[in-house]
Order: C-alpha cells, then structure tokens, then sequence
C-alpha cells in the first residue's frame, strides 16, 4: 500500500498535471496514518438478513407555494422558479374554462380554438412563417382546451425569450385562425370521428360518460358532424375573444431566468389586452345518478372490456385520504393490491386489472375497477373483482397492506416535485382548483395525513363505499360470447347486478345518436 501512495505522489507532481492534485493525495496519506483510518470510514456492519435493515425515518419538506408565488400588475398569479442548470425557459399558460364552455350545437368550438391557437398563424405572420420561425429557434408552441381547462405552452432557449413572449402575445391575442388551417383540422376530426366505433377502448370510454354523467352533461356531449360542419372562423374568434383573457390566465414558468426579471416580463405580456372578454363560469356539477346493472355494448371482439362503477367523493372529503388507502388496497396498488394478485396472478384472467378512486375536483368522482379479458370469462373475472370488494368491506386489511399503501403514498410524493417545471406545474393547478386558497397547507400536511390513517378507518370507508350489490357494471365485448360464458366458470353478467341487463346499442359516430335499441336476454 506504500509503494502505491509514493507512487501516486510522484504522479502528482509530474509537471502536467500539477500541484492541485497533490491535495487529496495527501489527505488519502493522512488517512493511512491513521491506525482507524480505514476503519472510521466503514458503514455500519451489514446485517445477515435483508429484513434486519434499519433506515432513517422518512422525511420530505415538499416546496411552498409562498416561495414561488408572484401576482402581477394584471391580477394574473404567477408561479416561477429559477434554475440554471440549462439555458432552457418553459412557460405554461393555464386558461380557466374548457369544453363545458361550448354553446348547444357548438360542440368541438372550445376544441378547434384551442388547437388552432398555436397552429393558426396571427395577424402578422402566417401559420406557415410561424412554424418556420419556432423551428429555426428550436423552440415548442402548443395550445389545446380539454374538459375544465385549457393551455398555452411555450419551450425555447433563454436567449431567444424576448422574440419567445412576443410570439406568444400575438398568438394570445391577435391569433389569425387561418381558413386552410382551420378546414384542415375540421377534415382530420371528421376523419377521426368515423372511426369512433373501430375501438372498444373508445366505445368504453364513451359509454362510461354516459352511465356516470347522463345524456345531458358536458362530458357527454360529444362532437357530431352536424355540430363540426356548422364551426365557423366567426364562431372561434368569438370564442377567443370572450374566453381568452387575463382574467382567466394563471401561469406557471421555470428555467433559467431571474425571477423579478420574469415576472417584469409577464407584466408586459399582459400589459394593455386589446380586447375585453369574460370571467370563465364555474365547472357545471351533473345531477346524474348511477344506475344500477350490466349494461353491455355488442362489438365484435375476442377481448371484453369491464368497468365496474360506484360512485365516489370529492377530494375535500375529511376522509379522502383513508378513501385512497382503501382503493390502494383493493386495486389501485398494482401488483400489491387484491383485485390484480386475484384476477391476473391467482387466475391468469387479464394482463392488467385494478381501481381507481377519481380525486373530485369540482364534483363527486368515480370509484370504478376496470380490466380486459376474454369474453368467456369477463363474467368470472367480474364476479372475482365484486367478491374482492366485498372482502375488503366485510373483512380487514392486515398491517401489511395497511403499511404498503401508506409507504406507496408517502415514498412516492417526491415524484410530483421532481424538477422545477413539475414543481410550478403543480403549484399553478392548486391554485386553478381553488386548493391553495381552501388549504394552502395540504402538501405539507400530506405525509402525517397519510400516517394517521389506520385499519379501522379503511374499513369505515370500505363500507361506505364498496356497494358492491349495487355496481353498474359496463361490458363492451362480442354479445353471443359474453353471454355464453365459459363452462368452467358458468358466470352470467345478469347473476352479478341482480338480474339487470340491458343492451346498449352503437351509436352513430357521426351523430352520436344510438343506432337501434334491444335488451340482451
């Protein structure tokens, strides 16, 4: 070992090199010296099984709202965060309101706009030299409105950000929603649009509305071709001009620039809006009921589609955390939870299967479980998934579970802050749903929130919530098949929601509307 050290010093004075590195090696020397040298450097001895580890107990300070948020000249809330590791800038503007905002008949405008924003050109550039222009500064522009909300992204380098906030002015308030552009993206949703009934994952999804929301509800209320075929220019510059205004802006920036200097920036993007628009009305609520029973969609595929629904609750819920905990267990857990060791390990039923409990922003979610499996047995496996829901309901978890879940939910709450654009991302959301103003301290809380939850309160919220006799359950599979299940596991749908079946027909995908009406014996 000495002869190694003399020569690593005598490296370490060699003339190309220099005297720098003779500093750590001398260190390295003193160390040696030292009779425990070696020994105060070890870890602490490695126990002989895994299950004999000991760690430090979990700590995580998640970021302050406070730290980050700046309101601006124009009211509009800002959320920044500095950092400097690349010379890259990415501003998000965050729009209240969305396609609940589309006026009867007008269903795809908030859409249209939302997509034509960013793609359109503005009064002074064509779509065409804009995207040239972006391109040559490396830099993304998106738009899009989607269900309660909508976005207008900018990515670029930080020293093309003037040129960046001058593009993104004209495109927020000059946008020029070009005629070619706009007839272009209304052929590509019709096109889109007939193939609706290709999929059973779409029919799912559409269907699932429905049954949640009824006929009438804004996320029910899909684009026809009557409706797209009737979207003017005039309708989106309407729409543009009475929705897209200050007002209704939060934004949400991280990169790599001063934050005072950002924020003076900002103030000048809002500075002096051309024209006036209107504050953005509330998140309509459904005052739909879930009925009760199968409901099956007759397509014409090997594999059947399954969602089981309950209803849930809102996010505010005193008990929302123990909720949460309770699906984790159930079938939100992944390979941890009940449903997928019973339904894919146990049973070799689907590749995937599992709960989810909806976080109601403005309105009660969903409790639903959902998997896909061969129409023979989409019965079995149904009936297995509502046998775990009663389990969990009658019975009780055991502290393992209870601990897994808990450690799934705090282990895991680093991830939502992991760099500065998820950081101010998520800090601007909690603004826009209203919880930084109702509990401005909810992540700080998060942890002890979820380490109060014990056995008794899961299963308080298993019987709140998994009526398990009172399912309805969505199938979207071959109908003779379905009906005819497996003579191994001789489950009828009907058997499992108290002999309630109805067949939903196909709607048209052009007008939405069902395309002949039977019931399934």
């Amino acid at each position: 070992m000495k002869n190694i050290l003399v020569s690593h010093l005598r490296l370490s004075m060699l003339p190309n090199k220099g005297l720098f590195w003779y500093a750590p090696i001398a260190a390295f020397a003193a160390l040696l010296a030292s009779p425990q040298g070696f020994a105060a450097t070890q870890a602490e001895p490695i126990p002989a099984k895994p299950d004999q580890l000991v760690f430090k107990p979990f700590a995580y300070v998640p970021p302050a709202a406070k730290d980050h948020r700046t309101v601006l000249k124009s009211g509009v809330v800002a959320y920044l965060a500095e950092n400097h590791e690349l010379p890259l800038v990415n501003i998000q503007i965050l729009l209240k309101g969305g396609t609940y905002l589309n006026p009867p008949g007008k269903e795809g405008l908030a859409e249209l706009t939302g997509y034509l924003l960013a793609r359109g050109g503005t009064k002074d550039r064509k779509a065409e030299d804009l995207e040239e222009r972006l391109a040559f500064l490396a830099a993304q522009l998106n738009s899009a409105y989607g269900e309660d909300r909508g976005t207008v992204s900018l990515n670029l380098l930080s020293k093309d950000l003037d040129e960046g906030l001058a593009i993104l002015r004209e495109v927020l308030t000059e946008p020029r929603f070009q005629d070619d552009k706009l007839n272009l993206r209304k052929d590509q949703t019709l096109a889109d649009m007939k193939q609706r009934n290709d999929s059973s994952t779409d029919i799912e999804q559409r269907e699932r509305s429905f049954l949640s929301y009824g006929d009438d509800f804004y996320l029910s209320r899909f684009e026809t071709k009557a409706s797209l075929e009737g979207l003017s220019r005039e309708d989106v510059v309407a729409f543009h001009r009475k929705w897209v205004d200050p007002k209704n802006m939060l934004v949400a920036a991280a990169g790599d620039f001063k934050k005072a200097d950002m924020a003076a920036r900002l103030d000048k993007l809002f500075a002096g809006w051309p024209h006036k628009g209107e504050a953005a009305p509330p998140v309509p609520k459904p005052n739909h009921a879930l009925a009760p029973g199968t409901f099956l969609v007759d397509k014409d595929v090997n594999q059947g589609r399954v969602s089981i629904l309950l209803p849930g609750l809102l996010r505010t819920d005193p008990d929302f955390f123990a909720a949460a905990i309770m699906n984790d267990i159930l079938g939100g857990g992944g390979f941890t939870s009940r449903i997928m060791n019973r339904v894919r390990s146990d049973e070799g039923l689907a590749y995937s299967a599992g709960s989810a409990l909806q976080s109601g922003i403005w309105y009660p979610g969903r409790l639903g479980a959902a998997f896909q499996s061969k129409v023979r047995t989409a019965a079995y496996a149904s009936q297995i998934v509502i046998e775990e829901m009663k389990k969990l309901r009658d019975g009780d978890v055991t502290d393992e579970e209870l601990d897994t879940a808990k450690r799934s939910f705090i282990d895991t709450l680093p991830r939502r802050f992991s760099t500065p654009v998820q950081v101010v991302g998520l800090l601007v959301d909690e603004e826009f749903t209203g919880r930084y103003a109702s509990d401005p301290g909810y992540y700080a809380k998060y942890q002890a929130n979820v380490e109060r939850v014990t056995k008794a309160d899961v299963k308080r919220q298993a019987q709140r919530l998994l009526k398990a006799e009172s399912v309805t359950l969505l199938v979207v599979g071959k109908k003779a098949d379905l009906l005819n299940p497996d003579p191994k596991h001789p489950v009828k749908f009907a058997d499992l929601t108290n002999g309630k079946l109805t067949e939903v027909p196909l709607r048209d995908p052009l007008t939405m509307q069902p395309m002949g009406v039977g019931s399934a014996k």
